[in-house]
């Protein structure tokens, strides 16, 4: 639903914009021209260039656009709550009609000057509207996303700009409402002050969804572990307080403390992640040899996802050329968040990671001897058994039991690790552990029946992704919204078959 809004934005906004240049006195195509249509409109409007240049940050840009599509709608006589409204709603059947509407005409800004408020008071008016009206859209309908990471290539790229559809799975109401606008977990320019606050805190509640998560969906959810982040560099979501507390500091929180600054933050504040939902509450998933297996069925594997593989030749090197030009494989990346996807390890052995279709191409050079699944053997993983006690590794894992809301279990000694942060965390419960027995909100029991549904979300290229292997379930209370939409891509330049592309 979200992605056909998007679409009728990005063809209704310059359709009307090109019948207000008319009447403006502009050349109409030029309407058409991103980013020079809005250039135009700063001249017709007299607004500061500044705010041209602001617009092109990323996120936050998009509401000052609508800022000066409101100042232009002024431009017409279009003062009224319900003109702004409309032209931040429905801009693609509003424009049009101020464009096209033989009773609209264009008035300019000595027209504006007429009107009762002064101009300034009409620029703030509009400014503050646009304000609250972009922070509903952006709470309830959709919100801008951009990809950080390379752990869903080649799915989705690094510096894909997308559109996250809030409706869908139901848009979620905030659980600390107050905060700073158009911005996450910190405020602008900072990586320490915290852009919101605690002291009005609201019970998790979503409203009626248009459908629900389905596995293989594309999800953006707030990262389960980051409630807690050591708030240093190299630290954060990247190596998140939890994973440390455990490698570094052997359970020692106080050790830990001593050498680091923490930082709580809601869930609603923790990061934003995005994977592939794999599995969905009731679900039980295991992972053999590579291969993701779903209730007994090997799982869906997207086209465009990568894997890693260990490949022999007979000595001779791959040329720069094949891997650069036909098969499109990162030798040298030139991003920092960006990792080379060839890697030499000595022995005419390399690692790819690749494409199912680009492997392809490998295994049909003449010097290629062997290609096998690169199998990753580190342990470590959810829900954080002893070596000793588990055998599962990112490439064979499970089964695993996805929690589903109203299904009852019995507690053990073996299942209490993989569902005691459900209980104490996700849930609210208090547990301890008195005698052999369990207490759960004081009263002993062994049983515990779930309030919310739990995921699974794992990247698309599965050796490089951080995902529900290392840290556990995604709660449905830490889901954001679908994603939907590429609106923009960019690497040294637009990638223009990528924009406007449906996520799949």
């Amino acid at each position: 639903m979200v992605s056909i809004y998007v679409i009728l934005y990005l063809i209704g906004w310059p359709i009307g914009i090109y019948g207000m240049f008319k009447k403006a006195g502009v050349t109409p195509w030029k309407a058409f021209i991103p980013f020079y249509n809005t250039w135009i409109i700063c001249e017709l409007c007299g607004i500061s260039k500044l705010w041209f240049w602001l617009q092109l940050i990323p996120i936050a840009g998009q509401f000052i656009t609508i800022w000066m599509t409101i100042i232009f709608v002024m431009q017409f006589g279009k003062f009224s709550f319900i003109d702004h409204t409309l032209t931040v709603l429905v801009p693609f059947v509003y424009l049009p009609y101020i464009g096209f509407s033989k009773e609209v005409r264009y008035i300019g800004r000595e027209g504006v000057k007429r009107y009762k408020k002064s101009t300034v008071r009409e620029w703030v008016d509009a400014l503050v509207f646009a304000t609250v009206a972009a922070t509903i859209i952006r709470t309830f309908i959709f919100e801008a996303y951009v990809i950080p990471t390379g752990s869903m290539e080649k799915t989705l790229l690094i510096n894909d700009f997308l559109f996250v559809d809030k409706m869908t799975y139901g848009p979620r109401v905030p659980e600390t409402p107050v905060s700073f606008p158009f911005v996450h977990n910190f405020m602008p320019f900072s990586t320490t002050v915290p852009s919101y606050t605690k002291l009005v805190h609201l019970k998790y509640r979503r409203l009626p969804a248009f459908g629900e998560i389905k596995r293989n969906d594309v999800v953006v959810f707030n990262f389960p572990a980051g409630d807690t982040i050591i708030n240093e560099p190299g630290y954060g979501s990247e190596y998140p307080y939890y994973q440390a507390l455990r490698e570094q500091y052997h359970g020692d929180r106080a050790a830990l403390l001593a050498q680091h600054k923490i930082l709580v933050h809601p869930i609603d504040k923790t990061d934003n992640y995005i994977k592939r939902c794999t599995g969905i509450a009731g679900d039980t998933i295991q992972i053999i040899n590579t291969e993701l297996y779903v209730n007994g069925r090997k799982a869906y594997i997207p086209p465009t996802s990568q894997m890693e593989y260990l490949v022999t030749t007979n000595g001779s090197a791959f040329s720069d050329d094949f891997l650069r030009n036909q098969i499109h494989i990162k030798i040298d990346p030139v991003n920092a968040s960006d990792q080379a996807e060839f890697t030499p390890l000595g022995n005419n052995q390399y690692v790819f990671d690749a494409t199912a279709d680009e492997i392809a191409q490998v295994k049909k050079l003449p010097n290629v001897v062997n290609v096998q699944y690169y199998i990753q053997t580190n342990h470590g993983l959810f829900p954080y058994y002893s070596e000793a006690d588990s055998s599962w590794t990112p490439d064979n894992f499970g089964p695993l039991w996805i929690p589903k809301k109203g299904v009852t279990v019995t507690l053990t000694p073996k299942n209490l690790p993989i569902y005691r942060r459900i209980i104490t965390t996700y849930e609210h419960h208090t547990l301890t552990e008195n005698n052999g027995q369990y207490v759960i909100d004081g009263k002993a029991t062994n049983q515990y029946t779930f309030q919310y549904n739990y995921y699974w979300m794992m990247g698309d290229n599965r050796h490089r992704s951080q995902d529900s292997r290392y840290w556990g379930f995604v709660p449905e209370t830490a889901i954001v919204g679908k994603a939907s939409l590429i609106w923009f891509s960019w690497q040294n330049g637009p990638r223009w078959k990528r924009i406007l592309k449906v996520i799949k």
